[in-house]
C-alpha cells in the first residue's frame, strides 16, 4: 500500500521520526518558521514535498500512515531571511533533521549548500536559490528494535576505573586476523580477538573518539587529507556510517553487548560545544536553517555574526531550552537504544556558558544531573573552551568528573627534569586536592593522562623536542609548540643504545605515574607498545598508516614488553586499594602507631618541610601511603621518584617494615624482590613501587649509620623523627581555607584478583641533555578562520578579547 499524501495531525511529544509499525509521527523544533515540509525520497531520489500541518509551542508535527523504515527524508523550512536579526531560513536548502537516527548518502562540497550567494558584493546577506538537495545525505527512518539478550552494563566503580581512549577505525583498520569488510568499524571493534585485548590489556572502559556522523571538511578534501577524528558534528543522534560495515545501527549494539560481556564499558567523546555549519560564512545543511538564532549563540549588538568561543566558528547555544532538550533527548537516545555507560564532553566549559559566562550551575548540568538516568552513567568533561574564562578545571558540579591537563604537564615536566616540579608531581599524585577536594567530592574526579588523541603519543614525547605536522599542510604551524617533550639526545628514532634505554625507563616513569596516582587514569590507545607518529601533534586530518595502531610494532619485542608492563601496573593498581585512591589524603589520620595516611620525605628519609618544598632544584620525592584493610590488614606503599640525571640511594623512613619491590621502571624484571637495610638505589629518571609488611625495630647499626648520616646532613637523629609532627606539609598552596578532617575512611574492600587469561587464538647512565624551558602555561590557541576538529588544554592565562 502506498505512503499516504498528507500528513495528519500528531499528537506525540518526541521529536525526530518515530515509527510505530503502521506509520510514523515527524516533528522538529522551528519556533521563528512560518512553514516546514517534509520531504520524502524515492529510490531515485524523487522528491515529494508533505506540509507539516501543525505547530505548537515552537515544534512542528505530523503523522504519515503507512511509510516504512527505511524511507529516506529531509526537510524545508519557510521564513524570513534576515541575518542581521539572525534568521537565515532558505527553503532552497534541504535539511538535515536535527534528530535523525541514521544517514544515508555523502556530504558533497558544492556552493548550493550555503545559504548565501557566494562571491556576492553582499557576502552572506543575500540567500541563494540553487537547490541543495542532490549534494545532501539524506535522514532515514529506522527500526531500532534489536535483541540485547541479556546484556548488563558493567557499571566499574569509578574506583576500579581505567580508560582506554582509541579510535575505532584508527584502532582496528590493521589489527590482526580481521576480515578486510569489517576493518574500521564496529564490526570490527566487537571482533573477539580485539576483545580478548583489551581483557588482557586490564582498561575496564573504552572512550570512543566521536562515533556521530561528522563533515569531512572540503578544504582538507581538496588537500588529499580528511577530518579523521570526527570532531565535526552533523548529526548528535545518528552514528558515522563509515563506522558501519554492514549499514546498519544494530552493528553499533552488537559490539557494546560484547564489550559488556567482557566487563567493559563504553563511553563515548560527544561534540556538543559546536557543528560542522560553521561560523555565519558557512553552509546550511541542518540547525541553521530551522533555527540560527536558536541554536548558535549570536553576538548581542550584531545577530549577524556568531560567537566563537569554540574556535570553530559557531558556538551551540546551551541558553535555549530547545538545545538543552536536544542535547539531553541525544544522551538519552545513546544510552537507552545502545546502552552506552558514559560521555566525554568535548569543550566541556562551553555547555556550561550563560550569557554571563561558564556557571557550573547553569541549565543543562543542573538538567544532566538530575536525570535519573542519565545520573547513573560516567559524565567526563573537558573543563576549556577558548571563550572568556575558559580554563575551568575543578569547577565543574560534583557528579563529574574532569580531564587534568595540569596533571599532563606537571607530570611532563618533573620526568623531563624540569625546576621546581616537586610540590606539582606531589599534588598530581593525590588526587589534586588543591583542585577537586571540594563539595564532597572524589580522587576520580581528577581523569589523569599523560597523553591523549591530541598531541604526542607517549613514545615520540620522549623521542622529539619539536613537533612534525608537516603532513599536514600547513607548514607545520598547526598543532601545538609546548609539548613538554624531550628526546633525550637526538631527534627522532636513533640506533643509539643509551639514548634508547633512556627512553624507555622514561617512559615506564610516566606509565608508573599515571596509574599510581589517585583519580582516573586514562591510557591513549598504542602508548602500550610505543606507538608513533612520527612527531606529528596533530593527526587530525590523517587517516592513513600515520595515524592508525601499528600493529607490527606491537609484535615486536620491545612492543611485547612494555604492554606486558602496562598489564603489571594495571594489576597492581586493582590490587591495591592505596593506589586507587578512595579518599582525599591529607595525613590527618594514623592507621598504625607514628603511621600516618600519607607521609612525604626525601631521600634521607626525613619529611619535607616548606623550605623542600620550594627547593626549585630538588628533583627527588619519596611518598608513603599507609591504610588498613577490612579484615585489619595493614598496607603500606612506598613510591620513590628520582628525575635526575644521576642515581640516588634512597633511605626508608620510620617506622620500618619488611619492604618487598613491586615494579621498578628502570629494572622491570624485578618483581617482589627484598629490600636491604631500609634503604633503596633507585637509578636516574626512575619511579619504584615498594611494598611493606611486618613492622621491624630498626637494627643498631641502621640506628647508627642512619643517626650519623642525619646529623652530617643538620637533621634530627633517627630516634627523633620517629613520631612525625601532627598535620603535613601541603604539596602545593590551596586557594581555599584548610578544610575540615576527613571522615575516617571506609573499609579497604579485598583485591580483586585477576582474571585467569583465555587461551588467545591464532640501566645504563643517561646522558644529560640541558632541559628546554618549562612550557607551562599553554597559551590560548587562536581563533581561525575554519572549523578546527579539536584543541589542546589552552592553560590558565586569560584568554585576549
Amino acid at each position: 500500500m502506498p505512503v499516504a499524501d498528507t500528513l495528519l495531525p500528531s499528537s506525540a511529544t518526541a521529536l525526530g521520526a518515530l515509527w510505530d509499525g503502521r506509520g510514523a509521527h515527524f516533528a522538529v523544533f522551528a519556533e521563528d518558521a512560518e512553514a516546514v515540509e517534509l520531504c520524502l525520497f524515492d529510490a531515485r531520489g524523487e522528491e515529494r514535498r508533505l506540509q507539516l500541518p501543525d505547530c505548537t509551542n515552537g515544534i512542528w508535527r505530523g503523522y504519515l500512515p503507512r511509510v516504512q523504515p527505511g524511507q529516506r527524508y529531509g526537510y524545508r523550512v519557510y521564513g524570513p531571511y534576515d541575518p542581521q536579526r539572525g534568521h537565515r531560513f532558505n527553503p532552497h536548502k534541504l535539511l538535515i533533521d536535527p534528530y535523525a537516527r541514521q544517514l544515508a548518502g555523502a556530504l558533497r562540497w558544492n556552493k548550493a549548500l550555503y545559504g548565501y550567494r557566494m562571491g556576492g558584493a553582499k557576502a552572506d546577506l543575500v540567500p541563494d536559490r540553487t537547490d541543495s538537495a542532490r549534494y545532501l545525505p539524506k535522514a532515514v527512518l529506522v527500526d531500532a528494535s534489536f535483541d540485547w539478550g541479556n546484556d548488563r552494563a558493567p557499571r566499574t566503580p569509578w574506583s576500579d576505573t581505567v580508560i582506554y581512549e582509541l579510535h575505532v577505525k584508527g584502532f582496528t583498520q590493521r589489527f590482526p586476523g580481521l576480515g578486510d569488510t569489517e576493518r574500521g568499524s564496529f564490526g570490527a571493534l566487537g571482533d573477539p580477538a580485539v576483545i580478548d585485548y583489551l581483557r588482557r590489556l586490564g582498561v575496564t572502559a573504552v572512550e570512543l573518539l566521536p562515533i556521530h556522523a561528522f563533515a569531512r571538511d572540503h578544504h582538507l578534501l581538496d588537500q588529499g587529507l580528511t577530518n579523521y577524528w570526527g570532531y565535526n558534528t552533523l548529526s548528535y543522534f545518528a552514528p558515522e556510517p563509515a563506522y558501519l560495515s554492514d549499514g546498519t545501527l544494530g552493528q553499533i549494539k552488537w559490539a557494546v553487548r560484547e564489550l559488556h560481556a567482557a566487563g567493559i564499558e563504553v563511553i563515548l567523546d560527544v561534540v556538543y560545544n559546536h557543528t560542522c555549519e560553521g561560523s555565519e560564512l558557512g553552509p546550511t545543511l541542518s540547525w541553521r536553517g530551522f533555527g540560527n538564532a536558536s541554536y548558535y549563540r549570536l553576538l548581542p549588538d550584531n545577530a549577524r555574526y556568531h560567537i566563537n568561543d569554540t574556535g570553530c566558528g559557531n558556538t551551540v547555544n546551551f541558553s535555549h531550552p530547545a538545545v538543552i532538550r536536544m542535547v539531553m533527548d541525544s544522551l538519552r537516545y545513546w544510552v537507552q537504544e545502545f546502552h552506552v555507560d558514559g560521555f566525554r564532553f568535548d569543550l566541556g566549559v562551553t555547555l556550561g556558558r550563560e550569557v554571563h559566562g561558564f556557571d557550573p550551575g547553569c541549565g543543562f548540568f543542573d538538567a544532566l544531573l538530575q536525570d535519573p538516568l542519565l545520573a547513573r552513567v560516567k559524565l567526563i568533561s573537558e573543563p576549556w573552551d577558548i571563550g572568556p574564562g575558559g580554563y575551568q578545571i575543578g569547577q565543574h558540579p560534583a557528579g563529574m568528573a574532569e580531564w587534568n591537563g595540569r596533571f599532563r604537564d606537571d607530570v611532563r615536566c618533573y620526568w623531563r627534569s624540569d625546576d621546581g616540579l616537586r610540590s606539582a608531581l606531589a599534588a598530581r599524585l593525590q588526587g589534586s586536592a588543591e583542585l577537586f577536594d571540594h563539595h564532597r567530592r572524589k580522587p576520580w574526579a581528577s581523569v589523569n593522562f599523560i597523553t591523549a588523541h591530541d598531541g604526542f603519543t607517549l613514545r615520540d614525547l620522549v623521542s622529539y623536542n619539536d613537533k612534525h605536522n608537516e603532513a599536514n599542510g600547513e607548514d607545520n604551524r598547526d598543532g601545538g609548540n609546548d609539548n613538554a617533550s624531550c628526546n633525550w639526545g637526538c631527534e627522532g628514532p636513533t640506533d643509539d643504545v643509551i639514548v634508547n634505554d633512556a627512553r624507555l625507563r622514561v617512559s615506564r616513569s610516566l606509565l608508573m605515574t599515571l596509574f599510581f596516582s589517585h583519580g582516573t587514569p586514562m591510557l591513549l590507545a598504542g602508548d602500550e607498545f610505543g606507538q608513533t607518529q612520527a612527531g606529528n601533534n596533530n593527526v587530525y586530518c590523517q587517516d592513513n598508516e600515520l595515524s592508525w595502531l601499528d600493529w607490527e610494532r606491537a609484535a615486536t619485542g620491545e612492543g611485547r614488553a612494555l604492554r606486558t608492563f602496562v598489564e603489571r601496573l594495571i594489576r597492581l593498581r586493582r590490587s591495591w586499594p592505596l593506589l586507587q585512591g578512595l579518599y582525599f589524603q591529607h595525613g590527618h589520620h594514623e592507621s598504625d602507631a607514628g603511621l600516618r595516611d600519607v607521609f612525604w620525605f626525601d631521600e634521607r628519609g626525613v619529611e619535607l618541610i616548606d623550605s623542600d618544598w620550594h627547593n626549585v632544584a630538588a628533583r627527588l620525592l619519596g611518598l608513603r601511603r599507609a591504610a588498613r584493610r577490612a579484615d585489619g590488614r595493614l598496607d603500606v606503599l612506598v613510591l620513590l621518584h628520582n628525575a635526575d640525571g644521576a642515581g640516588h640511594t634512597f633511605r626508608l623512613p620510620p617506622p620500618l617494615y619488611d619492604f618487598r619491590v613491586l615494579i621498578d621502571s628502570a629494572h622491570p624484571e624485578l618483581d617482589s624482590d627484598p629490600v636491604r637495610d631500609g634503604r633503596y638505589v633507585v637509578s636516574p629518571n626512575t619511579c619504584v613501587l615498594l611494598a611493606g609488611h611486618q613492622r621491624r625495630e630498626p637494627l643498631p647499626d641502621e640506628v647508627a649509620v642512619e643517626s650519623a648520616a642525619l646529623a652530617a646532613a643538620g637533621a634530627a637523629p633517627v630516634d627523633a623523627i620517629s613520631d612525625p609532627p601532627d598535620g603535613p606539609i601541603d604539596p602545593a598552596p590551596l586557594p581555599p581555607p584548610e578544610p575540615a578532617p576527613d571522615p575516617a575512611p571506609e573499609p579497604w574492600p579485598e583485591p580483586v584478583p585477576d582474571p585467569v587469561p583465555e587461551p588467545r587464538p591464532q640501566p645504563v647512565p643517561d646522558p644529560a641533555p640541558e632541559p628546554p624551558p618549562r612550557p607551562w602555561p599553554d597559551p590560548a590557541p587562536e581563533p581561525q578562520p575554519e572549523p578546527l576538529p579539536g584543541f589542546d588544554d589552552p592553560g590558565p592565562l586569560p584568554v585576549p578579547a
